[in-house]
């Protein structure tokens, strides 16, 4: 079984306007960075359009009412001081759910060993009824309902290795025993969320704050030593990535020292879990990442350990 890759032109669609650091490039060097020989076992896909019963699932019909009709005509709208909506986002938001629900489709039939979701805007800081943080919906937490109401997962979890904390998947499913939430982040940081005693109703979140500065040493400990032990212990039936590739050291917005070996080893030791309990089924959704060569970089080492299934 092969590596799905997905995405779609739409996402370039997307118009933050100048010198905003989420920017259509950052899909662009994506889809030309698996162009290479080396990703031709690779297969690629384009994302499909909107699933709105998947949206629905997460965020209730009057919020994605509301951001659909904030789409503007011409010109931007901000949301808030970083969320911003052009005439092209309200396409470029129905592949990214479009490719996130195939993805998930895909892999949990089988016919895919695992899957990368290459679209944008990013998901992980929306919560059920506030976009913010570049986000408007959640796409982890979209897969992750998808595959409890249509493929009978009963546990998910998701895993979030992006510098910034995912306020919005801890928010939606901090009451949620069904669903795991395990994330290393900068801290303090934006969104200002992520403590270390956030854990949730059913102890089903589970911080791994890192401070500016720190490195593949301090990474790595916090994957092996708090979160992926929780993990092994919540035997996932599937789980879902939010790959943020922003605590890689050239990034502009973080304050992590990552490099791309420190990617394709949290990757390989995700797929271990995801071996022994979830039949290797992982999907994996772009979050952050903005400096465009640690971005292309960070994402192949992820990718090309992906591929060793």
């Amino acid at each position: 079984m092969t590596t799905l890759y997905l995405s779609h032109p739409a996402c370039l669609g997307h118009d933050t306007g100048p010198g905003h650091p989420e920017r259509p490039d950052r899909v662009r060097v994506l889809d030309q960075m698996v162009e290479h020989e080396r990703f031709g076992l690779l297969h690629r896909a384009l994302a499909p359009g909107n699933d709105r019963a998947a949206i629905l699932r997460v965020h209730p019909e009057r919020y994605v009412d509301q951001i659909e009709a904030a789409v503007p005509k011409q010109g931007l709208v901000k949301i808030d001081s970083d969320t911003v909506l052009s005439p092209g986002s309200w396409e470029a938001i129905t592949h990214a759910v479009g490719g996130t629900v195939a993805a998930v489709n895909e892999v949990m039939r089988g016919n895919s060993a695992n899957a990368f979701v290459a679209v944008r805007p990013a998901g992980h800081h929306a919560e059920t009824e506030v976009p913010m943080g570049f986000c408007f919906f959640n796409f982890a937490a979209i897969a992750a309902r998808h595959a409890q109401k249509v493929h009978g997962a009963e546990r998910v979890a998701i895993l979030d290795f992006d510098v910034h904390h995912g306020n919005g998947t801890q928010e939606i499913f901090w009451s949620d025993p069904t669903v795991l939430y395990a994330s290393s982040h900068q801290m303090p940081f934006y969104p200002g969320t992520g403590a270390v005693d956030q854990r949730g109703e059913h102890d089903n979140i589970v911080n791994a704050p890192l401070a500016a500065g720190n490195s593949g040493r301090e990474f790595l400990m916090a994957w092996e030593d708090r979160l992926l032990p929780r993990v092994e212990q919540f035997q996932p039936d599937l789980v879902v990535i939010s790959a943020g590739f922003d605590g890689h050291k050239r990034d502009p917005l973080g304050g992590l020292e990552l490099v791309e070996n420190d990617y394709s080893w949290v990757t390989r030791r995700i797929m271990d879990v995801a071996d022994k309990h979830a039949k290797g089924r992982i999907v994996s959704i772009l979050e952050g990442g903005y400096d465009l060569e640690g971005l292309a970089r960070s994402t192949a080492a992820h990718l090309l350990t992906l591929m060793q299934h």
